[in-house]
């Protein structure tokens, strides 16, 4: 993958906000193609790598939000929330962020590999602040930092107690960037660092754009698209909730699968954007 290194990136304007650090890169590279407008409205999205079902579809709620008000998504290319917040980005037809937790020439392989290439192929950028760096556990906090400054605000949807999230969000408290948690279940340990952040004052309550999903709430008029608003049930468990025949309501889920708006998973059907 073809790369190169930002010579004198103090002088772009783009890239000021880098140095709010009180210790700023030496040396920056990148793999895509450079536009200055790509770090304009930059937001961090952050979270745990051992994502939850509930983080997917919180990811797949608020990321198409973000995209159509032209925001960047940022975040650190990691397997769980960060990669699947890229993939939601590039999906709903926005521009993202890879800041690299290792140097820009580490070959890739795998899914990695092509979601690099598929963030490069629609003008998003690979970041990183070394050329050949290893990963390493020393790495990826230091990589946070880049995250935390590069974005406006931070909006962090799973994190546990002692989460490398929280990291960011303390540099990003230092830098004064708006800081924002999604609340999750009190009985899920990977909600205890966010709801934590809310409940002490650290983090305003991330809810997504709150007033388009009401709006968008009473448009519905399917009953069956009402019932998936806050649960995940059986083609049997909708039949029987609803009282019409499971053929009838397997029809109705396949061609809405078919559209996008649900997705089924181990026979069970959720909303997959819920605007």
């Amino acid at each position: 993958m073809e790369y190169q290194k930002i010579t004198g990136w103090q002088k772009l304007p783009e890239l000021s906000q880098l140095k709010d650090l009180t210790t700023p890169p030496k040396e920056l590279y990148f793999a895509g193609q450079w536009q200055k407008e790509i770090f304009k409205n930059g937001v961090a999205v952050i979270g745990s790598r051992q994502m939850t079902e509930y983080g997917r579809r919180v990811i797949e709620k608020i990321i198409p939000q973000l995209v159509s008000q032209k925001q960047t998504i940022i975040s650190g290319f990691m397997y769980g929330v960060d990669q699947y917040a890229h993939q939601i980005c590039l999906e709903s037809g926005g521009k993202t962020i890879a800041v690299l937790g290792w140097g820009i020439n580490f070959k890739l392989e795998g899914f990695d590999l092509k979601l690099a290439e598929r963030i490069i192929k629609n003008k998003g950028l690979l970041f990183s602040e070394w050329e050949n760096q290893q990963p390493s556990h020393w790495t990826f906090p230091v990589r946070n930092r880049l995250v935390a400054a590069l974005a406006k605000k931070i909006i962090v949807i799973e994190a546990a107690e002692k989460s490398g999230s929280l990291i960011t969000v303390k540099i990003a408290a230092k830098l004064k960037r708006e800081i924002w948690a999604v609340p999750g279940p009190i009985t899920s340990r990977l909600s205890t660092g966010t709801n934590a952040l809310i409940a002490i004052g650290k983090a305003k309550m991330y809810l997504g754009d709150f007033s388009s999903a009401r709006a968008e709430l009473i448009k519905k008029t399917n009953p069956l698209v009402n019932l998936l608003e806050n649960d995940v049930l059986t083609a049997n468990e909708i039949a029987r909730k609803l009282g019409q025949p499971v053929a009838q309501i397997g029809a109705q889920l396949s061609l809405l699968t078919l559209k996008g708006q649900l997705v089924e998973k181990e026979g069970k059907y959720y909303l997959k954007n819920v605007n």
